[in-house]
């Protein structure tokens, strides 16, 4: 039977992988950005695959500081969360079923991580308002979620509508790049190993966090 889970397991997350070619052009506010840094939608991303080293991204604290996400993840395994930002309703129900299941995944030893384009003191406040125990990390120019094949180009027309909704991307990460990540979750350990994933390109389906529970288990370095 625990043969069979695992197998299930392995067979959600790989199922989730989007493979594809990216295109575009590079975008206005940063020079540097080159188009296959991003995918043109959500559904063309290429997200880092299981059985990878996780890339060192440099991320900001909510409190504005720099830290190295190989350091973050060197002395015990973590659970690493991609989200759009506190601004998207579907992500604000997921963080909170995470904050559900943070003690039991402390207790298998995980650190967890949530990260997004949001500023620091965008995280700030909604790790008050909602009262989030485990950490965010601030990716507000996208390296990160570049680094992890996460990243893709909003368009226009949906920039405008959000922001005629009180949405404004720009303010919320401080640039005007555009960029979002697809929501993803990830298991990763000590040596910075990807263990786990699960990457949908429709930000309205999140991994249930019974199924995350059970990968956390299953995928736990002491079990391997």
């Amino acid at each position: 039977m625990g043969r069979i889970f695992t197998a299930l397991l392995f067979f959600i997350s790989t199922l989730s992988l989007q493979a594809c070619t990216l295109s575009g052009s590079p975008d206005s506010s940063d020079p540097g950005l080159q188009p296959a840094d991003f995918a043109q939608s959500a559904e063309e991303v290429t997200p880092a695959l299981t059985g990878t080293t996780v890339p060192n991204i440099t991320l900001n604290t909510v409190e504005g500081d720099s830290v190295e996400l190989l350091q973050l993840v060197k002395d015990k395994p973590a659970v690493l969360i991609f989200y759009r930002g506190g601004w998207c309703p579907f992500c604000n129900r997921h963080m909170a079923q995470l904050q559900e299941a943070h003690a039991q995944l402390t207790n298998l030893g995980y650190n967890v991580l949530a990260i997004s384009p949001d500023k620091p003191e965008y995280l700030q406040a909604s790790k008050q308002e909602k009262e989030l125990s485990y950490t965010l990390l601030s990716d507000s120019d996208m390296e990160g979620s570049m680094a992890f094949g996460l990243a893709f180009k909003v368009d226009s027309t949906t920039v405008a509508r959000y922001k005629k909704n009180g949405i404004d991307l720009e303010k919320r990460s401080g640039y005007d790049h555009h960029l979002l990540p697809v929501p993803a979750v990830y298991l990763v350990n000590p040596d910075g190993l990807i263990t786990f994933q699960y990457v949908n390109p429709d930000y309205k389906t999140r991994i249930k966090s019974e199924v995350l529970l059970a990968a956390a288990k299953v995928y736990y370095p002491d079990n391997n």
